[in-house]
């Protein structure tokens, strides 16, 4: 089974960038749908972007198309998630998945998750 380990994660001022990455093992990475979910304290994990494995589509959640980026190298088995224009209500733990198929926006439908890795974004 696919494992995911996500990193680059840490504190930023309102209006800056950081970017995140999630490096996987244990499968054919190419042939994996990769998307990155977040969760707010005490709220549920929500969907942020994934990027298919066939012809890199991509999807973005409303609230960071535009300012988020997600995007996959093959040969190195990783996925990141650019993220610019950061806002205060950014601030989640960031968590990586792996699937076969895309199979929505709702977490529990997801099994391959890292541990997460905390984006912290100062007023």
């Amino acid at each position: 089974q696919v494992q995911v380990v996500e990193s680059g994660g840490g504190l930023v001022q309102a209006g800056g960038s950081l970017r995140l990455s999630c490096a996987a093992s244990g499968g054919t990475f190419s042939r994996y749908v990769m998307a990155w979910f977040r969760q707010f304290p005490g709220k549920e994990r929500e969907f942020v972007a994934a990027i298919g494995w066939r012809d890199y589509s991509t999807s973005y959640s409303d609230s960071v198309r535009g300012r988020f980026t997600i995007s996959r190298d093959n040969a190195k088995n990783t996925v990141h998630l650019q993220m610019n224009s950061l806002k205060p209500e950014d601030t989640a733990v960031y968590y990586c998945v792996a699937d076969l198929t895309f199979r929505g926006r709702d977490y529990r439908e997801y099994s391959s998750w890292g541990q997460g890795t905390q984006v912290t974004v100062s007023s």
